[in-house]
């Protein structure tokens, strides 16, 4: 296994978004603004459910890492890091998920 890491991602994600570069898919997704950049999440995470729904492992392999990938796009343009969800999902570990979303109201 590689050592990449979403971390690693996440680097590439904004050098790339930034670059202006007019070849760069990252960098049209930042143009776009938020709201280009959830729509294009959306449509990933649509196709990953279909995917999972269908059970092709491949193909949900591939398009996981298309949502993950526009998950790190939505985060950057909305200037949240990804150290700001690790540390959300961190602090859920102390409970089961059922108190965690109970206590969210």
């Amino acid at each position: 296994m590689s050592g990449f890491t979403l971390a690693h991602l996440e680097r590439i994600v904004a050098e790339r978004g930034r670059s202006g570069d007019p070849q760069s898919w990252t960098a049209k997704l930042f143009a776009g603004g938020q709201e280009r950049a959830a729509k294009k999440l959306g449509e990933e995470a649509v196709e990953t459910v279909i995917a999972a729904m269908q059970g092709d492992k491949a193909r949900l392999a591939s398009e996981s890492a298309d949502l993950l990938y526009h998950l790190l796009v939505v985060l950057a343009v909305g200037g949240v890091p990804l150290e700001a969800v690790m540390a959300e999902l961190e602090g859920r570990t102390g409970r089961t998920g059922i108190a965690e979303k109970a206590s969210r109201g």
